[in-house]
């Protein structure tokens, strides 16, 4: 049996370099879980753990009806419910969405029955397994960028991307999105490698 890696099917999508680029993306499936709180907290790790067990679980189910596929990496959106910048809002207020993408032959149907399946058997997980949620996003037009180090200096790339947008007057018009291409358990902070990516378009200059 084939098995499915997303990661070399969409190059563009789970890859960047370390200078800002114009990028497109389509429509394509989700298993997500929304929260808020300080990302070094228990809500996240549990949440985070939740949503690999789901999409573990439609892994299996996928399998067993023939068509296999790596479980892509963690991605993140990111905001915060306030006017000030995010780093002025305590991190206990961060609102976030962890996704995992999907092949497209998970469908809402088989996503909703590896929920059910995983919960029964992850009964620790189960409260958070029954948040995991299949949805559909299509980001369209992005600027993105390879950050290499720890998530605390990714204000710098991000201004980076900034400029780059300024010059060719784009603006934000989604949420912060990142895609961990590394695990922080096994790699020190200096290698930690994380793709940010910004929905944007055309400003209006009328």
């Amino acid at each position: 049996m084939d098995k499915l890696d997303l990661a070399k099917t969409y190059k563009t999508y789970y890859k960047s370099g370390t200078e800002p680029e114009l990028v497109g993306f389509g429509e394509a499936p989700y298993l997500t879980i929304a929260g808020q709180g300080d990302p070094n907290g228990e809500r996240f790790a549990q949440a985070a753990a939740a949503l690999y067990a789901a999409a573990y679980g439609a892994k299996a189910l996928g399998k067993a009806h023939g068509t296999d596929f790596t479980v892509p990496k963690l991605e993140g959106l990111w905001w915060v419910e306030s006017d000030k910048p995010v780093l002025e809002v305590p991190r206990q207020e961060w609102r976030w969405k962890l996704l995992i993408r999907m092949p497209d032959f998970v469908t809402k149907a088989l996503a909703a029955k590896a929920r059910e399946k995983t919960a029964l058997k992850k009964k620790e997980l189960a409260g958070d397994i029954a948040h995991v949620a299949y949805e559909t996003m299509a980001e369209g037009l992005c600027v993105q960028m390879l950050h290499i180090g720890p998530y605390e200096t990714e204000p710098e790339t991000v201004e980076r991307m900034h400029a780059y947008m300024e010059v060719r007057r784009l603006v934000q018009n989604g949420l912060h999105h990142e895609i961990y291409l590394t695990d922080p358990r096994k790699t020190p902070p200096s290698g930690w490698k994380t793709i940010l990516r910004f929905p944007v378009e055309q400003r209006d200059l009328s």
